[in-house]
Protein backbone atom coordinates (compact mmCIF):
# COMPACT_ATOMS: atom_id res chain seq x y z
CA UNK A 1 0.00 0.00 0.00
CA UNK A 2 1.22 3.50 -0.78
CA UNK A 3 0.51 6.93 0.72
CA UNK A 4 1.54 10.21 -0.90
CA UNK A 5 1.78 13.85 0.15
CA UNK A 6 2.74 16.93 -1.85
CA UNK A 7 3.89 20.41 -0.87
CA UNK A 8 3.88 22.78 -3.81
CA UNK A 9 4.98 26.35 -4.43
CA UNK A 10 6.87 26.52 -1.13
CA UNK A 11 9.17 29.55 -0.96
CA UNK A 12 12.46 27.78 -0.22
CA UNK A 13 15.27 26.62 -2.48
CA UNK A 14 15.02 22.98 -3.71
CA UNK A 15 18.67 22.40 -2.91
CA UNK A 16 18.11 23.11 0.78
CA UNK A 17 15.16 20.73 0.94
CA UNK A 18 17.08 17.98 -0.86
CA UNK A 19 19.80 18.08 1.81
CA UNK A 20 17.18 17.05 4.38
CA UNK A 21 15.58 14.45 2.11
CA UNK A 22 18.91 12.67 1.59
CA UNK A 23 19.01 11.94 5.32
CA UNK A 24 15.53 10.39 5.58
CA UNK A 25 15.16 8.43 2.32
CA UNK A 26 14.64 4.72 2.91
CA UNK A 27 14.11 5.07 6.66
CA UNK A 28 10.97 4.18 8.61
CA UNK A 29 8.61 6.99 9.51
CA UNK A 30 9.50 6.70 13.21
CA UNK A 31 13.23 6.88 12.46
CA UNK A 32 12.68 9.84 10.13
CA UNK A 33 10.76 11.80 12.79
CA UNK A 34 13.48 11.10 15.35
CA UNK A 35 16.17 12.19 12.90
CA UNK A 36 14.26 15.32 11.88
CA UNK A 37 13.86 16.39 15.50
CA UNK A 38 17.66 16.68 15.73
CA UNK A 39 18.17 18.63 12.49
CA UNK A 40 18.62 22.40 12.73
CA UNK A 41 18.14 23.30 9.04
CA UNK A 42 15.47 25.73 7.89
CA UNK A 43 13.82 23.19 5.58
CA UNK A 44 13.15 20.76 8.44
CA UNK A 45 9.62 22.00 9.28
CA UNK A 46 8.56 21.64 5.64
CA UNK A 47 9.82 18.05 5.37
CA UNK A 48 8.40 17.16 8.78
CA UNK A 49 4.98 18.58 7.92
CA UNK A 50 4.84 16.83 4.55
CA UNK A 51 5.96 13.53 6.10
CA UNK A 52 3.26 13.84 8.75
CA UNK A 53 0.70 14.52 6.02
CA UNK A 54 1.80 11.44 4.05
CA UNK A 55 1.55 9.32 7.19
CA UNK A 56 -1.94 10.69 7.88
CA UNK A 57 -2.92 9.80 4.30
CA UNK A 58 -1.96 6.19 5.06
CA UNK A 59 -5.04 5.85 7.26
CA UNK A 60 -6.03 5.68 10.90
CA UNK A 61 -4.40 3.55 13.58
CA UNK A 62 -1.16 3.01 11.64
CA UNK A 63 2.15 2.08 13.22
CA UNK A 64 4.97 4.49 12.20
CA UNK A 65 7.52 1.67 12.51
CA UNK A 66 5.72 -0.28 9.77
CA UNK A 67 5.78 2.51 7.17
CA UNK A 68 8.88 3.44 5.16
CA UNK A 69 9.81 6.40 3.00
CA UNK A 70 9.78 4.68 -0.37
CA UNK A 71 10.39 7.77 -2.50
CA UNK A 72 11.07 11.40 -1.68
CA UNK A 73 11.96 13.95 -4.28
CA UNK A 74 12.04 17.68 -4.71
CA UNK A 75 11.72 19.76 -7.84
CA UNK A 76 11.97 23.41 -8.68
CA UNK A 77 8.86 25.48 -9.06
CA UNK A 78 8.47 28.87 -10.69
CA UNK A 79 10.99 31.52 -9.78
CA UNK A 80 10.12 34.99 -8.57
CA UNK A 81 12.41 37.40 -10.39
CA UNK A 82 13.34 40.71 -8.84
CA UNK A 83 15.80 43.42 -9.84
CA UNK A 84 18.52 44.92 -7.66
CA UNK A 85 20.71 47.90 -8.39
CA UNK A 86 24.21 46.95 -9.46
CA UNK A 87 27.39 48.78 -10.38
CA UNK A 88 27.57 51.37 -13.15
CA UNK A 89 23.80 51.76 -13.46
CA UNK A 90 23.15 48.15 -14.34
CA UNK A 91 20.57 45.87 -12.79
CA UNK A 92 21.13 42.41 -11.38
CA UNK A 93 18.43 39.76 -11.32
CA UNK A 94 17.61 38.09 -8.01
CA UNK A 95 15.81 34.77 -8.33
CA UNK A 96 13.63 33.68 -5.43
CA UNK A 97 13.19 29.96 -5.93
CA UNK A 98 10.15 27.88 -5.06
CA UNK A 99 9.91 24.14 -4.40
CA UNK A 100 7.61 21.22 -5.14
CA UNK A 101 8.12 18.41 -2.60
CA UNK A 102 6.67 14.88 -2.86
CA UNK A 103 6.95 12.09 -0.29
CA UNK A 104 5.69 8.55 -0.99
CA UNK A 105 5.38 6.06 1.86
CA UNK A 106 4.95 2.30 1.56
CA UNK A 107 4.28 -0.45 4.07
CA UNK A 108 7.21 -2.52 2.79
CA UNK A 109 10.85 -1.43 2.99
CA UNK A 110 12.40 -0.40 -0.30
CA UNK A 111 15.29 -2.82 -0.72
CA UNK A 112 17.36 -2.21 -3.80
CA UNK A 113 19.68 -4.94 -4.90
CA UNK A 114 22.88 -3.82 -6.50
CA UNK A 115 23.05 -5.07 -10.05
CA UNK A 116 26.37 -6.14 -11.48
CA UNK A 117 25.57 -5.08 -15.01
CA UNK A 118 28.67 -2.96 -15.35
CA UNK A 119 31.55 -4.73 -16.90
CA UNK A 120 34.94 -4.10 -15.44
CA UNK A 121 37.48 -2.48 -17.68
CA UNK A 122 40.39 -4.68 -18.53
CA UNK A 123 43.62 -2.82 -18.64
CA UNK A 124 46.06 -3.88 -21.25
CA UNK A 125 49.82 -3.39 -20.81
CA UNK A 126 49.60 -0.47 -23.24
CA UNK A 127 47.27 1.48 -20.95
CA UNK A 128 49.20 0.89 -17.73
CA UNK A 129 51.83 3.50 -16.99
CA UNK A 130 55.10 2.44 -15.47
CA UNK A 131 55.94 4.38 -12.33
Amino acid sequence: MMATAHARYVRISPRRVDQILMMVRGKSVAQAFTLLSLVTKGARPLVQKTLLSAFANAGKQQNPEAWYINQAWVGGGPQLKRMRAHAMGRGATIRHRTTHLTIVLSDAPNIKKKSNTRQTLRTSPKNVEAN
